[in-house]
């Protein structure tokens, strides 16, 4: 059943409907009653542009997430299912669009198309050009992450800086003295990526603080390249006992690496890092890690959207999660390495 036939078995005009359905334009009361009926007696269910019309709202929140093709890691998952439960709960749809590269296009219908009343933002850099178009199109927005300047938007994030520099501390106080810093790719640290940065801050921090030999390296987000950093770490620096991480998706290849050398962790080398939770608690053994609340941040993020929608010039709001770190089967006293 379409406004056509409805028209028709009302007698009117179908702009006359699509009026009395939006609110657009004034209609007679006589009339509106005659539509209604009309509606009641075929029990039509206007779509959801129509009710998206008469409300001023699409009922719909953009989700914008990393590069199609790029493998999303276990707490970015945990990002978006959490978006896509708490948008449900509050009775929004989502609609997820990949930025970056040849997907700006699609970012930009998403900023200009009137297909959303606001957007959630994932894998903010410290320099982005998607929060500078946000904060011109005026569409309200909220980060999962923030910027150089986190003044400027609502977000929601995990302090990185803080996290690395008690797993750092953690290992420290087990009588670990070279450790490594094992980021995410080169390409997206290079880029101005907001984790990577503040994790290296962090680690350099807690490795002055205890007198600590560090390195960094970066390393492709997948278990094969853990392998093989795990591998070129221990050939150019032997001395190393442990490792600190934000790179979940390398982890694994950094367990089978150590396994191949003959190492046992925890006994002969530790692993801590920043992880969700479900993921660090299913690996073998467990990972010690100051554990992501994913499930927490994507609520949150529609819960503060929700708001800046409802009330765009209200002032900024912020919320920066630092979890303590949760002690598994990955880290031990450091035994001398020979």
């Amino acid at each position: 059943m379409n406004i056509g036939e409805i028209a028709k078995r009302a007698g009117v005009s179908r702009s006359t409907v699509s009026y009395a359905l939006t609110g657009k334009r004034p209609v007679s009361e006589e009339t509106k009653r005659r539509i209604q009926a009309v509606i009641d007696e075929l029990d039509y269910q206007p779509n959801a542009s129509a009710r998206a019309l008469k409300e001023g709202r699409t009922r719909t929140i953009g989700l914008v997430i990393p590069p199609a093709g790029r493998r999303l890691t276990d707490m970015q998952l945990g990002f978006v299912a959490s978006v896509v439960d708490a948008a449900a709960r509050a009775d929004l749809d989502v609609l997820v669009s990949p930025s970056g590269g040849e997907h700006d296009r699609s970012f930009e219908r998403v900023v200009t198309g009137r297909r959303v009343d606001g957007v959630i933002l994932m894998e903010i850099r410290l320099e982005d050009d998607r929060v500078t178009r946000l904060l011109q199109s005026r569409l309200p927005f909220v980060g999962i992450g923030r910027t150089r300047r986190p003044e400027e938007m609502s977000w929601v994030d995990v302090d990185y800086e803080t996290l690395m520099a008690k797993c750092v501390h953690h290992l420290a106080d087990l009588g670990h003295r070279h450790l490594a810093l094992v980021n995410r790719n080169a390409e997206l640290v290079a880029a101005g990526y907001g984790p990577g940065h503040r994790a290296r801050a962090g680690f350099d921090r807690a490795v002055a603080e205890r007198g600590l030999q560090g390195v960094r390296v970066c390393c492709a987000d997948d278990a094969q390249s853990g392998q093989t950093c795990l591998q070129q770490l221990l050939a150019e620096h032997p001395e190393l006992t442990a490792i600190a991480t934000i790179n979940e998706a390398a982890v694994a290849g950094t367990y089978r690496g150590l396994a191949e050398a003959g190492l046992n962790v925890p006994r002969d080398f530790s692993i801590a890092g920043v992880a969700a939770q479900h993921w660090a608690e299913s690996m073998h053994p467990p990972l010690t890690a100051a554990d992501v609340p994913a499930d927490e941040m994507g609520a949150r993020a529609v819960e503060l959207l929700i708001q800046r929608i409802a009330d765009p010039g209200a002032p900024h709001r912020h919320l920066l999660l630092a979890p303590p770190v949760s002690l598994r089967g990955t880290t031990g006293p450091a035994r001398p390495r020979t």
